[in-house]
């Protein structure tokens, strides 16, 4: 085979990836295909120190988001714009609950988490998760999460995907919400989601 079409080949392998990536964030993909992709069993300990699992999940609608208590910029703008979709939600925020999953188990314990989840600006029906260092791995490695350590001492930080993951109330992919959107963007989304009942397939109206 020539080197000409195995670029050309490869071109097509990398637009395909994009396009199936896309298609994964705006929730276009099938439900076989986004189960597939997203999701699945993990235990863990929420913030009360109470052993959990993924059933933490059912009878809501949930915002699940990896993050960490140490985390800057992303982790609080999430939440912050969490808090303030709840409020947009109106009587259906009794429906949805944000999940927030810490990739820094080292740190944050569960009366960190319970400190740290506590700012009132936050969304007010928060479930706080860790866990040990391999329950956090297997928990990132079925949303697709990727996490890693930078720096060392004290004030390390940790690197992480910044997205946050909408998930229905029987603990199924529905879609992703990126980082950045707003609270008014990200309140259309669960709203269209929700119109179409518990076997929702996608944010879109």
């Amino acid at each position: 085979m020539s080197r000409t079409v195995w670029v050309i080949l490869a071109i097509l392998a990398l637009a395909f990836a994009a396009i199936t990536g896309l298609a994964v964030r705006r929730g276009m993909l099938g439900p076989q295909a986004q189960t597939a992709a997203i999701g699945g069993p993990f235990r863990l300990t929420d913030q009360t120190g109470k052993p959990t699992d993924q059933k933490v999940l059912n009878k809501k609608w949930s915002a699940v988001f990896f993050g960490y208590t140490y985390c800057p910029e992303a982790c609080p703008t999430t939440l912050l714009a969490l808090g303030q979709t709840e409020k947009l939600l109106g009587p259906k925020a009794d429906d949805f609950q944000t999940v927030f999953i810490s990739v820094d188990p080292e740190r944050d314990t569960p009366k960190v988490l319970t400190n740290y989840l506590s700012n009132t600006s936050f969304p007010r029906r928060t479930i706080g998760l860790t866990g040990t260092p391999q329950q956090v791995a297997d928990a990132a490695h079925a949303y697709r999460v990727y996490y890693q350590k930078a720096g060392a001492g004290q004030d390390y930080q940790v690197n992480h995907s910044t997205i946050t993951y909408l998930m229905g109330p029987g603990g199924d992919f529905v879609c992703v919400i990126a980082y950045g959107e707003t609270p008014q963007v990200m309140a259309g989304q669960i709203q269209a989601a929700m119109k179409q009942g518990p076997h929702a397939t996608s944010c879109q109206a």
